[in-house]
């Protein structure tokens, strides 16, 4: 089944989203980084992967959700990548990577580089620029990309697990977010990654059944919106257990390794990149309980409230072109590997997102 990369993104989960990696001030990195070098790398980066998205569209996010798992462990370095070995053990073994994608895309884009330019383009930066390309395959906006970074020789599998959830609450999400130097108004605007995408009932049917150890379901949920989502819900255990034919899905939902899931832009395409997402939180129609949380917070509901009746907001801040995207905070530049980052380069990475 062709899947639309401007409307429909698996959202599983691994654990996060939407995430800016701006940052510092670190000298090395420059933009068109490999100008004399290997003056083809964006075009190579940018055709390879078109290519690969033409006859595969769930690319887009397996490499956004990658890029995501990658930065916010160490900083941008492609630790992700690196393999166990007999001294070391690899990130992509722990829990929240284990459903990780994409390598062999990444792998694929390499080969092609190091066809033309052997040696020379880092893993780290190709990861990076991917992920802006995968961006703007998904219809997202355009923000220029830094680079010069290199790749790391160590993976830091313990530090996976600081990966943040989809179950998280707003004071865990506030923190797991500050921990790497982002305001609330950025965890709000970074969480706007699940404005477009679809999501596996299996990762928000707790909320619709015993929610919190109780008979009801989550009391943030609009009722109505709560058993749409448990008659797709429903209709996944039916098909799944049934020896007949399954039917064809409906519009608002997917069948992917036996299980439907929810469209986040489930009014279609023509809602705007943003713009559901945020009315929709105001409306108790947010479908994962990390996102209908950001309500449950003052700032961030302010910020809801705001990215709901201005889009163009929500595209300025994703962009990077706000002032706080500008100076970052001083927690930021003392990120462990924040130096790998540089002001203004704005990455969508959505964890949750998988083929």
């Amino acid at each position: 089944m062709k899947i639309d990369g401007k409307t429909s993104f698996l959202l599983l989960i691994g654990y996060c989203l939407l995430l800016s990696f701006i940052a510092s001030s670190d000298s090395s990195l420059e933009y068109d980084y490999y100008r004399e070098s290997c003056p083809q790398t964006h075009r190579i980066i940018r055709s390879t992967l078109r290519r690969i998205y033409d006859r595969n569209s769930t690319v887009a996010p397996a490499i956004l959700r990658l890029v995501f798992h990658d930065c916010f462990v160490q900083g941008c370095d492609a630790s992700v990548l690196l393999d166990n070995t007999a001294f070391m053990g690899s990130e992509k073994d722990t829990p929240p990577n284990q459903s990780l994608r994409g390598f062999d895309h990444i792998d694929f884009i390499k080969s092609e580089l190091e066809n033309v330019c052997p040696g020379v383009v880092s893993c780290a930066d190709l990861l990076v620029v991917a992920a802006r390309e995968s961006v703007l395959l998904a219809g997202g906006p355009f923000y220029p990309v830094h680079t010069g970074r290199k790749d790391s020789d160590r993976s830091y599998p313990e530090v996976s697990f600081e990966l943040p959830s989809p179950l998280d609450d707003i004071s865990t999400t506030i923190v797991r977010f500050a921990s790497r130097g982002f305001s609330e108004k950025e965890t709000v605007s970074l969480l706007g990654a699940h404005s477009t995408g679809m999501i596996r009932c299996k990762f928000f049917e707790r909320r619709l059944y015993k929610f919190g150890g109780t008979d009801q379901p989550d009391p943030s949920l609009d009722p109505e919106f709560a058993e749409l989502l448990r008659s797709i819900c429903n209709n996944t255990q039916t098909q799944t257990h049934s020896s007949s034919p399954s039917p064809s899905p409906s519009p608002l939902t997917t069948k992917s390794n036996q299980e439907q899931a929810m469209k986040m832009d489930y009014e279609g395409a023509g809602s705007g990149f943003g713009t559901l997402y945020y009315r929709g939180l105001l409306q108790g129609r947010g479908i994962l309980f990390v996102d209908q949380q950001l309500t449950a917070g003052e700032e961030t509901a302010n910020w809801v409230r705001q990215y709901a009746s201005d889009v163009s907001m929500f595209h300025r801040d994703c962009a990077g072109d706000d002032e706080a995207f500008e100076y970052p905070s001083a927690n930021r530049t003392q990120w462990r590997g924040a130096d790998k980052l540089q002001t203004s380069e704005f990455i969508f990475v959505v964890g949750w997102i998988a083929p």
